[in-house]
């Protein structure tokens, strides 16, 4: 009855069956594993974020146009009769978008390591140009009745989300006048779109021309540091950019894609057009400009806000969404951790087709194979990805994949040749596993067709076993 049992081909699937979902614990710690480093190298790149510069976004230059509005309230009896009235005065902030904003620049990519990790940076040097139609004091709204308005002097105001970035000061020309920036924006809220930004106040021809009603004209020279992703937001009436670089991996996106864009082996060169009529971008900057006023306290006299934008419900709407942008990001061509995770998934099907097909060897070639054997074999598989993910730090994906792969097919050669009583054996039995390990890489290299590679390689596995058995009388056999 034992030696029954012992024998029983049922017993001995049943057997397979559960050790390779045995085998899946190491498969699943490995996969922690991966995930951990993926957080690392997360870790790393908000260090260098917190140290020397994150992702940049850039917003301006815009035109800010500060001014004073007085009037006269009127006071009453509990009669509602009038008894006086009292000269009352607010703060507010005028806001001049620019009619064209056209960029040209190009991002030199560079790389920087925290630890083993290298995180992509860049340096953008571009010029921003454009145009400020001239200024009208009638398009100023009035917010109170029979009001005064006067004006303060104005400035230019520009903002990078992370000022460490600045590689110097960026030189503006507006009217024809160099003007110098100076920290912050006055009268802007830290947490608003430009509460870190930096302000140019109009001096010399470029004041006399804004007093004068003349448009203005202007041409900033930047140059900036960030890290990965570059964002724009697009505040002209009609706003263009044109971006270069030898960075072959670009990833766009934001909220408006390139128009064109050209990829290629030496770099990417991309265009974007955006009108104003598509884009809400105006809307959020000034609801983001708001700052708290003392007319919130109750013996104010006098407030500070945006004069675009005062419905509180429309501004806390457009601020809950992240600002429009279009972006492009400096991806990393292959993701080790990414990639390792992707091969993974499919670490339960190698060790089951693995360990079939030493089954097979068993059954056709009346070999005996112990449990511990088939443990050792599915054991080799899963250290392959462990080893993929260790040398794919250290190497390049596809050098790593390949010395991972060859060491695993060595050592399954070697060891089959003893176990199956020759090396022609052993050779073939290897030969099948690197198979297997070429398929998965296309599998990892074709993520588009992943799905559709995996589906026809299962398929054509198990077609090739029905094929191969489909004259195989299992009862003799097991017999």
């Amino acid at each position: 009855m034992f030696q029954a049992l012992k024998n029983s081909m049922l017993l001995k699937v049943i057997g397979l069956v559960l050790l390779t979902l045995l085998l899946c614990i190491p498969l699943a710690e490995i996969g922690s594993l991966n995930r951990e480093r993926g957080r690392s190298q997360q870790e790393a790149a908000q260090e260098l974020a917190s140290t020397y510069a994150g992702s940049q976004t850039v917003i301006g230059p815009l035109l800010v146009v500060p001014y004073v509005e007085r009037w006269n309230e009127t006071q009453r009896d509990a009669k509602g009769s009038v008894i006086g009235s009292v000269a009352r005065s607010k703060e507010l902030t005028h806001i001049v978008f620019p009619d064209t904003l056209h960029t040209e620049g190009s991002l030199t990519p560079q790389e920087r390591y925290r630890g083993i990790f290298k995180i992509p940076f860049y340096t953008l040097n571009a010029t921003l140009s454009g145009g400020f139609a001239g200024f009208d004091p009638a398009s100023v709204v009035h917010s109170e009745d029979d009001s005064k308005i006067e004006f303060k002097a104005p400035f230019v105001a520009f903002s990078v989300s992370d000022l460490r970035g600045l590689d110097g000061s960026p030189a503006l020309d507006l009217g024809g006048e160099a003007l110098r920036f100076a920290q912050r924006v006055p009268g802007m809220a830290d947490d608003g779109w430009l509460g870190g930004g930096i302000h140019a106040p109009l001096a010399g021809s470029a004041l006399a021309a804004w007093q004068t009603k003349k448009p203005l004209p202007f041409k900033l020279k930047l140059g900036l540091v960030g890290q990965e992703t570059l964002s724009m937001v697009p505040i002209g009436e009609e706003t263009t950019a044109h971006l270069t670089s030898p960075w072959a991996h670009p990833s766009f996106g934001g909220r408006f894609l390139a128009s064109e864009r050209a990829i290629t082996a030496q770099g990417f060169d991309a265009k974007w057009r955006v009108s104003s009529l598509v884009t809400s971008a105006r809307e959020q900057v000034r609801a983001g400009m708001a700052s708290p006023g003392p007319a919130e306290a109750a013996t104010a006299a006098a407030a500070v806000a945006v004069d675009t934008a005062r419905h509180a419900g429309n501004a806390a709407r457009r601020m809950a969404g992240p600002l429009e942008s279009f972006d492009v990001s400096l991806a990393q061509p292959v993701n080790v951790y990414s990639m390792s995770t992707r091969a993974g998934k499919y670490g339960a099907l190698f060790i089951g087709l693995v360990v079939m097909a030493a089954f097979m060897f068993e059954l056709f070639r009346k070999l005996r194979l112990h449990p511990v054997q088939y443990g050792l074999v599915g054991l080799s598989i899963a250290l392959f990805f462990l080893l993929l993910l260790a040398l794919s730090e250290k190497l390049r994906f596809p050098v790593a994949y390949a010395g991972a792969a060859g060491a695993s097919v060595l050592l399954l050669a070697a060891y089959f040749s003893a176990v199956l009583g020759g090396w022609q054996r052993g050779v073939s039995f290897g030969g099948y596993v690197a198979v297997l390990y070429g398929a998965l890489y296309g599998l990892l290299a074709s993520e588009s067709n992943a799905l559709l590679l995996g589906a026809l390689l299962i398929f054509g596995m198990l077609a090739t076993l029905m094929l191969a058995t489909r004259k195989v009388d299992w009862y003799a056999l097991a017999n």
